[in-house]
């Protein structure tokens, strides 16, 4: 939903501008200092999530200002438009309606006069059949063998959403079976998957709204001969060993797949929004339908206190906007995403494609070239691995980088004294960025003048801490949504179309321009400029052909 007044203009935002040169001096060890219980202070639990976020460059003055800002953005409104199934994704007339996906079977949400949950939990029941008879060994392959290897082939969301996923829950994951996943079109990815794997015990997913898109299309194709050359079987073979995700039903039965095996979703549901869709199946097929709904679950409780909650207790509008502090106030350009759970390993690949695709935009929602930043960058590594790498930068470097620690209190598998270390190094490193080490400290443990420089740490860098009891399939589904909708909350205030995705398709389009003469055996005229022509050219002439 569009809003009044220009972001800039808002009073809100003024308050912030004027606020910031108050307070860009003040150190989070005077903070502390002030309020011997800030910690509790600046800190919120909501549905299994304990938020502490004292170790920010905030005061109660600074947070109600950027309350204010939510209100002054008609941030409520935007909320219910979306939750309505209004078609708040302008630039392509859709609704915006992953939170559909993990409703109730009961509940009512309308597109176009359409109650769409009554398909939803219809394709939901029949991923769960088709689960069920895989994981059962009912569903054989052509030859009678059961299914040992399932390979799914995506791209964007349709891949990074169910690796993230089959990564997170790899505890609850049926281990008789390997899951695979291949989503480059370099023949690289797809050679390395099915290495060792025998034909006639794998199913492949091709995952592919319109069953066109490039990449997954070339590598499905590549599968299907690789099976029916393993195999040494004719096209009926094809129909017991794929399966799509799809709403094409004409170009998924000229594959050779049975429309029967197709699972469907909808143009309401963005790809990065989706892997708690149909897209989902491989997770389905790995955890179990009933996992897979306990994440759901946990989708849900993060929508409904989305909803509900009031803007002051409220996890995902709280992160937000202290996300807007340091990128339009503080200059901050990026955000250090650091789970410190291994199974999370792939959870900063994951976001930062639902956050960068999403806000990494320059125009409004009108259309009008935007006078502020946007879109931070995400990325991160588990801990402890990333202290041995990046950790020194964001300690001692120029750059301001603010930091999400996600932390469980248990955890899934007990060795020892690991899960006490580890928790110890997450506590410590957030202790650490604030407080840092001052260099009348560094000096009083003896360090010769000359070297004290270098082991200062001027702290006051900023970080929220995430704790979750553990690392179950609803809290999974609670973390995902939760940074859903800080990306959601953001748009909404910077005025951006968060759920198009036009800056992608230029280089598809001119892909598509390319291949064709990078392929053809003659020499036509290059139309492009100097450099691309040239390099062109250079591949063509030391290309050496299969």
């Amino acid at each position: 939903m569009s809003n009044t007044a220009p972001l800039t203009q808002r009073n809100s935002w003024k308050s912030l501008q004027r606020h910031y040169q108050e307070l860009k001096g003040l150190h989070l060890r005077d903070l502390f200092a002030q309020d011997p219980q800030r910690g509790r202070t600046f800190s919120v639990e909501a549905v299994g999530i304990y938020l502490d976020y004292s170790k920010n460059r905030i005061t109660q003055q600074t947070l109600k200002h950027l309350l204010e800002l939510a209100e002054e953005s008609n941030l409520r409104d935007s909320i219910e438009a979306m939750f309505r199934g209004d078609p708040i994704n302008i630039t392509e007339n859709r609704a915006v309606l992953h939170t559909a996906l993990r409703s109730t079977p009961d509940a009512c949400i309308e597109v176009s006069g359409k109650n769409v949950v009554p398909d939803v939990h219809a394709v939901l029941d029949r991923m769960s059949d088709f689960s069920d008879r895989v994981r059962s060994g009912a569903w054989t392959g052509h030859t009678g063998k059961p299914i040992v290897n399932v390979v799914n082939i995506g791209i964007g969301g349709s891949d990074l959403g169910p690796v993230m996923a089959y990564e997170a829950l790899k505890s609850y994951s049926d281990r008789t079976r390997k899951f695979l996943f291949v989503s480059n079109v370099d023949g690289t990815d797809f050679a390395e998957a099915v290495q060792g794997l025998d034909p006639s015990e794998t199913l492949f997913i091709v995952a592919s709204k319109t069953f066109t898109t490039q990449e997954t299309m070339t590598n499905a194709q590549t599968a299907r001969d690789w099976l029916l050359k393993g195999m040494q079987a004719g096209p009926a073979a094809v129909a017991k060993h794929f399966v799509a995700v799809s709403t094409n039903a004409a170009k998924v039965s000229e594959f050779g797949i049975d429309t029967a095996n197709m699972f469907g979703f909808w143009d309401w549901v963005g790809g990065r929004y989706s892997m708690d869709s149909a897209i989902g199946l491989s997770t389905m097929l790995a955890i179990g339908p009933a996992n897979f709904r306990e994440m759901l679950s946990g989708f849900r409780q993060i929508d409904e206190h989305f909803r509900n909650a009031p803007w002051d207790k409220n996890l995902p509008v709280i992160m937000a906007l202290l996300g807007i502090w340091y990128n339009n106030f503080f200059g901050s350009s990026s955000v250090a995403v650091l789970p410190y759970d291994q199974y999370l390993k792939r959870f900063p690949a994951y976001l930062q494609q639902l956050t960068m695709e999403s806000n990494g935009k320059r125009v409004t929602l009108s259309g009008n070239l935007v006078d502020y930043d946007t879109g931070s960058i995400y990325w991160g590594e588990p801990g402890t691995n990333g202290q041995h790498s990046f950790y020194q930068l964001i300690h001692q470097g120029t750059r301001l980088i603010p930091c999400d620690f996600i932390a469980f209190t248990n955890t899934l598998n007990p060795m020892g004294r690991h899960h006490d270390l580890l928790m110890a190094n997450v506590f410590a490193q957030a202790e650490a960025l604030a407080f840092g080490k001052t260099i009348q400290e560094v000096q009083s443990e003896g360090t010769a003048q000359w070297l004290a420089p270098h082991r200062e740490f001027d702290g006051n860098r900023p970080s929220n801490m995430l704790m979750l009891d553990r690392l179950n399939p609803a809290a999974l589904g609670k973390l995902v949504a939760l940074y859903e909708h800080i990306v959601f909350t953001q748009g909404v205030i910077w005025n951006l179309g968060s759920f198009d995705q036009w800056g992608v398709e230029l280089g598809k389009v001119l892909a598509q321009r390319i291949a064709p003469e990078l392929q053809s055996k003659t020499v036509g005229e290059l139309k492009h400029d100097s450099s691309t022509n040239a390099l062109i050219e250079r591949y063509r002439s030391s290309r050496q052909r299969d």
